[in-house]
């Protein structure tokens, strides 16, 4: 390998406080995390929403009582349950609930596609969900397609205080990214509230739960542009959960709040942001719109975040707002920020770090370790273009491209390769690529080969070089160009085209489509970016934003289109 696990040459450049390994680790399920602050922290606000707050032994009990809920509609150990919620109070309240009642957590994007959602649904056998009623009628037209047939709905407003619940439908109607929609259930679905009534908390099932049991089905292409379901046991969210907790030593326990813009559904929200904060005690301030900016400024300035795990397009945003620019909003509480899904430029870095004196670093992690394995060191040296240094307990390495065997020393570039206590079990169903993904290496022991193209310094920090697919990341999000491309060929102008990912300095990179037109026909880049988006096959964040027309599309003598060449030109 290019590192032994003798050598490691990182450890000597970690931060003061932060320990070179943490075995043994705890052998507990992930929600233990929230009964031991519940026992430490009980009146400390787990949850703010909306000027509302859930302190964490109420967050506990409720989650107790929807543990109850699910087990008396007849969801069973192993069951997937679907999580279709933006952050809100409901999200961390039915995580919990389900994995006390012995299911799995089944995450499902807000931003994705109908067609998208069935997919999931089906592929996880999802037989119970549980979804915000903005997104209730988007459901029900999909649902005969899946196995969904418990349907347990909730309302952004269940959670807030009693003045806000009665304006909230007029504030709604001012802000149409955050409407609150007035359903009416079909048959047999039913509203959370109306369940939570019916049981209570001491009414949990006691499920024995093993460290190695399922916990999340965390849905990601990986590097082929399918869906696959990571399969995360509590063994490696719990392991995560402390590696991020010893990385930031300085952590007070019971006093940090935490601002979570990211999105719980992805597991670096899920983890970083919140198994994080429960397991410290921390108080979680809800967003459910980061691109609401003057709400999430709004929610700085009332509730003083100490800690802000985010990608670099929201630490960009707070940048350049006018009102943190005029000196309106004071941004100064924020201490600790890791940065992560997307590449960090060292402007954005060093102009917020100027703004808040906070620590901003870049991080690095997938769904397949759910979810950070490195990170640059909170006090010591943030190499520039670095993924930082592997945390406590990751092993790293680089193999050869060619053979995906040989190992390769310090400064070489190939594929990075990682074992660590807070991997996959595997992706669902799916035995090839697992196969794939989890390899047996020279030393007998399992790796995981990560599909990422890096190099590492003699020092030990890693840098990500490109990725060996042609996988694009838009604000943190995975967008597959071979996905894209063949929903923009439907469109009848089309002859031929290409999209690849490109620098874009707020979103970290764009998809852009290069189109060769059939003969005969004319168009224009925003008619075929309507096109796009009224096709209803893409979500927002996969629809091209630039289109360049050509009278041909460079290819190899066998025909491929060259990606690459285009981005280059570009």
């Amino acid at each position: 390998m290019a590192v032994y696990p003798s050598e490691k040459p990182w450890l000597k450049l970690y931060d003061e406080g932060v320990p070179q390994s943490l075995e043994p680790y705890p052998d507990q399920p992930v929600y233990e995390f929230l009964e031991k602050s519940a026992r430490d922290f009980p009146e400390r606000p787990a949850v703010i929403f909306h000027n509302n707050t859930l302190s964490y032994s109420e967050l506990n009990e409720l989650s107790d009582q929807l543990a109850a809920v699910l087990a008396g509609i007849g969801v069973k150990k192993g069951d997937r349950v679907a999580v279709y919620l933006p952050n809100s109070p409901q999200f961390p309240l039915a995580f919990y609930g389900i994995l006390k009642a012995g299911g799995i957590v089944t995450t499902i994007s807000p931003l994705d596609a109908s067609a998208q959602v069935a997919h999931k649904l089906k592929y996880a056998g999802a037989e119970t969900i549980i979804v915000m009623s903005m997104f209730y009628e988007q459901f029900k037209a999909i649902q005969p397609q899946t196995p969904t047939k418990r349907v347990i709905v909730t309302h952004i407003k269940d959670y807030m205080p009693g003045l806000l619940k009665t304006l909230f439908p007029l504030l709604a109607a001012l802000k149409s990214d955050l409407k609150v929609h007035q359903v009416t259930l079909r048959d047999g679905d039913v509203w959370l509230t109306d369940l939570m009534k019916r049981y209570r908390a001491n009414q949990r099932p006691r499920v024995s739960i093993g460290q190695d049991d399922a916990a999340v089905f965390q849905f990601t292409g990986g590097t082929t542009g399918v869906p696959k379901a990571a399969v995360a046991p509590h063994r490696s969210l719990v392991a995560n959960t402390l590696q991020i907790k010893a990385w930031l030593p300085t952590g007070r326990l019971g006093e940090e709040v935490t601002l979570l813009a990211i999105p719980l559904f992805h597991v670096y929200g899920m983890v970083v942001g919140m198994s994080y904060s429960v397991a410290i005690g921390a108080a979680m301030v809800m967003i459910p719109n980061p691109r609401d900016m003057d709400d999430v400024l709004s929610n700085i300035a009332k509730w003083r975040p100490t800690i802000f795990p985010g990608v670099p397009t929201m630490y960009n945003a707070i940048n350049n707002h006018p009102k943190v620019q005029a000196g309106e909003v004071d941004v100064t509480s924020i201490r600790h920020c890791i940065s992560g899904s997307a590449p960090l430029l060292k402007e954005t870095q060093e102009r917020f770090e100027s703004l808040t004196g906070a620590s901003l670093r870049e991080g690095f992690g997938m769904s397949e370790a759910p979810t950070a394995t490195h990170c640059n060191p909170m006090d010591g040296e943030n190499r520039k273009g670095s993924i930082g240094l592997p945390m406590p307990d990751v092993e790293c390495g680089i193999v050869s491209l060619e053979d995906e065997l040989s190992d390769l020393p310090a400064g070489e570039v190939g594929e990075l390769v990682l074992r660590s206590p807070n991997l996959m079990r595997g992706y669902w169903e799916m035995p090839t690529e697992t196969a794939n993904a989890l390899r047996e290496r020279p030393d007998g022991k399992i790796w995981l080969y990560t599909g990422d193209i890096a190099k590492m310094d003699d020092d030990g920090y890693f840098y990500i070089v490109d990725r060996k697919k042609d996988m694009v990341i838009v604000s943190g999000f995975n967008v597959y160009p071979t996905n894209v491309e063949e929903v923009l060929i439907q469109n009848p102008k089309i002859m031929e085209v290409a999209v690849a990912g490109v620098m874009d300095p707020y979103r970290g990179e764009t998809v852009k489509a290069w189109v060769v037109l059939k003969p005969g026909q004319t168009a224009t880049d925003e008619e075929l970016i309507d096109w796009a988006k009224e096709s209803g096959q893409l979500a927002a964040y996969e629809r091209p934003r630039a289109i360049e027309f050509r009278d041909e599309l460079p290819k190899t003598l066998v025909g491929k289109v060259l990606r690459r060449q285009l981005v280059e030109e570009e």
